[in-house]
């Protein structure tokens, strides 16, 4: 088979040994593959993949169909549509899998579409609704809700029964999100916490934040006994900051990246989405992400244009 490797700080695609599947796994016909920043750093040598993972072929998020199975499969056959998130291998024609780990590809939505859903949606479910135990008809602000995650947010708030805010340095960025679901937006300036309060009386719920690292205004918007889900740190890695709040208000933070998760949290997670999250994009509840397709031999242009542009939807390399 073909696939990207890495090779002192670039890659190159060539010839790799196609894979087979273990009793318990299948093996899949890559298709799409949903570009995300972790790989141009993967290739950079700034995020290696988990210990255990072969660290020569990116790429977390794919789709296509299952093309071989293992000799203890019960649960997919080939042929089944999927798409899914791995730590590491997705820019291959072919990539290998726990049988209970892929997420179902609804009948309504192409490969290309699904290589733009796991990682933004399982994202913004588990930091949302698991993590921050947000409920239908609480407040929760979206930070910031202009790109892939923050959408995905949006949308999943609103199918559920939730009220999402979206934050923004600039209003106009969130001309999207106000198309998925946003009930309001805030400013990204040090009136927020003001701004937040005057929407919902006491603050929300859940943040989940995708910015850090000064939550100087955040906290001060977040409600008593509300939850701070961290998921990115676009702002900045580093904060010195007040824990004062936490105590006094009773306020919870929670943090977590999708790639380090164990093998039972994937099969988990895509259980949970099979279940819960397929049949909204089946109904057209929840709408895929905003994309722009290349073809899988102009992986490295495409990582230049996701490097040099704001395009707020996903980047999907095409086989």
């Amino acid at each position: 088979m073909q696939a990207w490797q890495i090779n002192d700080g670039t890659m190159a695609l060539g010839p790799f040994d196609t894979p087979e599947p273990a009793p318990d796994q299948v093996r899949i016909r890559v298709r799409a593959v949903g570009i995300n920043r972790a790989d141009i750093l993967q290739v950079k040598g700034m995020y290696p993949a988990p210990p255990g993972f072969d660290q020569r072929v990116p790429g977390l998020e794919y789709a296509g169909e299952v093309d071989a199975v293992g000799s203890k499969v019960t649960h997919r056959q080939v042929g089944d549509r999927v798409m899914g998130l791995i730590p590491s291998g997705a820019y291959a024609e072919y990539l290998v899998v726990h049988e209970d780990e892929p997420l179902t590809l609804p009948d309504n939505l192409d490969f290309a579409t699904g290589a733009t859903i796991p990682e933004a949606f399982l994202t913004a479910y588990r930091a949302l609704f698991l993590d921050g135990g947000l409920q239908p008809g609480q407040w929760c602000l979206i930070r910031p809700a202009s790109a892939g995650v923050g959408l995905a947010g949006t949308q999943l708030a609103a199918a559920l029964g939730a009220r999402p805010i979206g934050s923004s340095r600039n209003p106009a960025n969130l001309r999207t999100a106000e198309g998925m679901g946003l009930v309001a937006t805030v400013t990204e300036d040090d009136t927020l916490a003001e701004q937040l309060k005057k929407i919902t009386g006491d603050g929300v719920a859940v943040i989940m934040d995708m910015v850090g690292p000064d939550w100087s205004q955040v906290l001060k918007g977040l409600r008593t006994e509300g939850t701070l889900s961290l998921v990115g740190v676009l702002g900045g890695a580093q904060t010195m900051m007040d824990l004062r709040p936490f105590l006094q208000r009773r306020l919870k933070i929670t943090a977590m990246t999708m790639r380090s998760q164990t093998l039972d949290r994937r099969i988990a997670m895509a259980g949970l989405f099979n279940d819960r999250l397929a049949p909204l994009f089946a109904a057209e509840r929840l709408r895929p992400l905003p994309m722009e397709t290349f073809a899988f031999d102009d992986a490295l242009a495409a990582h230049q244009h996701m490097v040099e542009d704001s395009f707020s939807g996903k980047r999907v390399l095409v086989l």
